[in-house]
């Protein structure tokens, strides 16, 4: 016997066989300790083979096990194992069965030969007792090998390729358990052409990730299945290959080559009766690539070539034209099949298509209204991804979420609880009180404790009892499944006394058993339906976008718009009803989905609010005055800053950091943008700024297109201010007006005015608007001191003196915020820091001839 001419397995079996020993303390290695080694194998190639060969594996474990019990043990030896005279006969007979076969090393099937062979020791004898003989062990070995020799040390694992290292789509769909694939008539017919082609027959499936490319290749042998395919390809496989399974745990060189090539040899063995579906078809280019070795393309393309494979690829766009184009060779063995995006409407037939799967594994229902809002809002506030994938995902997200609530405890019965627990607490503490009071009020405690375990009982009650009903529902949909796919199997296999059976019988009698579980659920606890508003609040929480349907609280907010703004903007009326309108007409649904929101460029003057109004819109629509972008235009006066915006293009610096503009869109789609000083901007940058505020869309350095569907755009401008200066105190700043769109249509051009919503003139701030703005600018000094509890006490002539003191009709309000801050402020941080205004102090503010006299309290 050479042990060199046995393979690894065989090698790895043989010290198992040793390591059994060892651990049942017997003092030699006999041919029932190899036959145990073979039937413990984890990958169970021995068990495979006595099934194949009409045994039963079990039987042969049992005899084994019974015939080891009654080998003789000894203990304290000192590990060398020594194998006996059958075992090695046993061993010798399968070296003699490989050279026969004219195998170069002696496999593990031909251990198993050898020890049914060997008719005199127990584990023939098992082998026998399992109904395995020789004979048919060679019949199903012959099965196993298809033709092929064991020319190297590794050669088991090229056995069964397929089975290991694809999946049979054909049975999948044989055993129901596939999703219906809706619609793609004509791309499956079209896969079908090809396939059907002499040469160059072999399709690869291009489109956007998640236009449903694997879905084609499913819905393909689903047909197949049915027999709904033409004669050419009724009887053939589609098996998806596993690219993962093939490289993973290959780490010497050649491995992944031989595991590959035995795919390969197996398709070919079975005539073109096999089609192999590469998903993700990019990875085959430069898959197991190492110095000195092939990548899986190089080994595919003779097959392909010469027609001993039949394939149908699927991968992207971008990644077919990265890794596959290139390779020529391997591209000219494909025919592409293009795969678009479904319209809304197909994506609704799709989703009711698939609802009665979402609604066995979530265990609700889904309303038609669910569907066709997870289409429409998907294609409006999902732009970067692609149907009907984004509205699949909607509805899965939504009905999971509706599951989590349902076998959640309900926010009723969570209250009861928690205050059955404060009052058992407080029970415990009364109990240890001696004093009247005490008696009085744990016996008022008790009355309350005993009312309010029976309510939470009554109601826990109710709700077990509404999930079981919910339960009952899911294990009859369960049923009816299962049902119509026995249906469909007996179809296949001409049993059709038994598909008469369930059509006529079994499966009426459970959807009216569904239909009056389903009308007998009345007011319940807990809901059961996905509804259209799920899920618009599961695009709410994906987008930050509001798509859910207006409550009656934003209703009233948003009608009373206008006084809001106005309490932060001063004196600018016209303004806040323009912008207040925008927001309005987006909310109710009317403006133009492919525009933004509202684009408005901001005239006049400085500091007499621009930036402030689009500050207090981002704080009024999302409660946070930081939800906005502001890109003060100074910074891209220069021609090259434009790639600041859009992401620079490929080859230059930051290429993949992308662009201030274009990134900040993309993470929160829905905001306000704030384009400070907009006339400082280089001319180059309102080109870019001409397809956002018509199409709503922007293409960044990386060729990704941004959604601004969803944004509020503000411009803000000084220019013309000089017009608005020189107008007479009080004079109304419509007069100006002419003057200063004379000077906004010289610097900018008439195609960017022309994009605009709206051109709004900021008023010059009167005096009389200084007092609310003093107002504004103290209760922000307030909201400072709120932490220790220090509060201020305005007289009315310091609020006086203050706008007085402030009011300059050229830098607008800022003079102001100067003043409170002179006047007010840093006098406070003194008597602060001195001491004199300890934490909770009242601080009264007067005017005193020309200052603020302050005076603690």
């Amino acid at each position: 016997m050479n042990i060199e001419q046995f393979s690894d397995r065989a090698k790895g079996f043989l010290q198992a066989a040793q390591t059994v020993a060892l651990r049942q303390d017997h003092p030699r290695v006999t041919a029932e300790h190899l036959l145990k080694a073979l039937l413990e194998d984890e990958q169970g190639m021995a068990a495979g083979l006595i099934r194949a060969a009409g045994g039963q594996p079990q039987a042969a474990t049992a005899a084994v096990d019974a015939a080891l019990a009654k080998l003789p043990k000894v203990t304290g030896g000192n590990g060398q194992m020594a194998w006996d005279q059958a075992a090695v006969r046993v061993l010798d007979s399968a070296e003699q069965l490989a050279t026969k076969a004219k195998d170069s090393f002696v496999t593990v099937e031909r251990l198993l030969t050898a020890l049914a062979l060997a008719t005199t020791t127990d584990a023939g004898k098992a082998l026998a007792a399992a109904g395995v003989t020789p004979r048919s062990l060679n019949t199903a070995i012959e099965g196993l090998r298809k033709g092929r020799t064991a020319d190297n040390a590794s050669a088991e694992n090229a056995y069964d390729a397929l089975k290991k290292y694809a999946r049979d789509l054909t049975e999948v769909a044989r055993a129901g358990k596939l999703d219906p694939v809706i619609g793609r008539d004509e791309e499956i017919r079209r896969t079908i052409q090809v396939l059907a082609r002499r040469t160059k027959n072999n399709p690869v499936l291009i489109g956007e990730p998640g236009v449903g490319k694997t879905a084609i290749a499913e819905g393909l042998a689903l047909r197949i299945a049915n027999g709904d395919v033409p004669e050419g390809i009724k009887d053939k496989s589609l098996f998806a290959l596993d690219m993962g399974a093939l490289i993973a745990g290959a780490k010497y060189r050649g491995e992944f080559e031989e595991r590959l090539k035995g795919v390969l040899d197996e398709v070919k063995a079975a005539d073109g009766n096999i089609i192999l579906f590469i998903d993700e078809m990019h990875t085959l280019v430069g898959a197991g690539k190492s110095e000195g070795a092939m990548d899986a393309g190089n080994l595919l393309k003779p097959a392909l070539a010469r027609g001993e494979l039949h394939a149908i690829g699927a991968t992207t766009l971008n990644e077919y034209r990265k890794y596959v184009e290139k390779d020529a060779a391997l591209e000219r063995r494909f025919q592409p099949v293009y795969v678009g995006e479904p319209t809304v409407e197909d994506t609704i037939s799709i989703l009711r298509g698939l609802k009665e799967k979402y609604e066995l594994h979530h265990g609700v229902r889904i309303t038609d209204g669910a569907l066709v809002a997870a289409a429409t809002l998907s294609n409006r506030y999902i732009a970067d991804r692609f149907l009907p994938d984004k509205a699949i995902d909607l509805m899965d997200e939504a009905a999971s979420r509706l599951r989590m609530e349902v076998e959640s405890k309900p926010e009723e019965i969570e209250n009861l609880d928690r205050r059955i627990v404060q009052l058992k607490i407080e029970r415990e503490a009364l109990k240890r009180e001696s004093d009247a009071a005490s008696r009085d009020r744990l016996a008022a405690l008790e009355d309350e404790l005993a009312r309010l375990e029976a309510q939470s009982a009554d109601l826990t009650l109710r709700w077990s009892t509404e999930k079981e009903k919910l339960a009952g529902s899911t294990r009859l949909k369960e049923a009816l499944d299962s049902a119509r796919i026995e249906v469909e199997q007996a179809q296949r296999r001409g049993d059709y006394a038994r598909a008469g059976e369930l059509t006529y019988g079994r499966i009426p009698e459970l959807e009216r058993q569904l239909a009056d579980a389903e009308a007998a659920t009345g007011a319940a606890m807990v809901r059961e339906e996905v509804t259209a508003d799920d899920i618009a609040g599961v695009v709410s929480r994906w987008t930050g976008i509001p798509a859910a349907r207006m409550l009656e609280g934003e209703r009233a907010k948003l009608l009373a718009m206008e006084g809001e703004l106005g309490k932060r903007v001063i004196g600018q009326a016209e303004a806040v009803a323009a912008v207040s309108a925008a927001v309005r007409r987006s909310r109710a649904g009317l403006q133009d989905p492919g525009r933004p929101l509202g684009s408005f460029l901001f005239l006049g003057p400085t500091g007499v609010g621009k930036t402030e109004l689009t500050k207090s819109l981002a704080a009024f629509l999302f409660d946070d005055p930081g939800a906005m972008t502001r890109i003060d235009m100074s910074e891209y006066m220069e021609k090259h800053s434009v790639a600041r915006l859009i992401g620079a293009p490929p080859g230059y610096v930051g290429y993949d950091e992308g662009g201030a503009l274009t990134e900040a869109v993309r993470r929160r789609p829905y905001q306000v943008l704030l384009f400070d000083e907009v006339e400082k901007a280089h001319g180059d940058v309102f080109n870019i700024l001409l397809q956002v505020l018509d199409d709503g869309r922007l293409t960044d350095g990386q060729g990704r297109t941004v959604d601004f569907a969803n944004t509020l755009i503000i411009l803000t401008s000084n220019l013309g201010s000089a017009a608005i200066a020189a107008l007479p105190d009080g004079a109304d700043v419509k007069l100006a007006e002419p003057a200063v769109m004379e000077v906004v249509r010289g610097h900018f051009r008439p195609e960017f005015l022309n994009r605009l919503d709206e051109i709004i003139l900021f008023h010059r701030l009167a005096p009389e608007h200084m007092g609310a703005i003093v107002d504004i600018q103290v209760a922000r000094v307030a909201a400072m001191l709120k932490d220790r509890k220090i509060s201020l006490d305005l007289t009315e002539d310091a609020r006086r003196w203050l706008a007085r003191v402030g009011y300059d009709p050229v830098y607008g309000a800022r003079p102001l915020k100067r003043a409170v801050q002179k006047h007010l402020a840093d006098p406070l941080a003194d008597l602060i820091l001195s001491g004199e205004a300890p934490d909770g102090s009242r601080i009264h503010i007067d005017d005193g001839d020309g200052a603020l006299i302050l005076k603690v309290e």
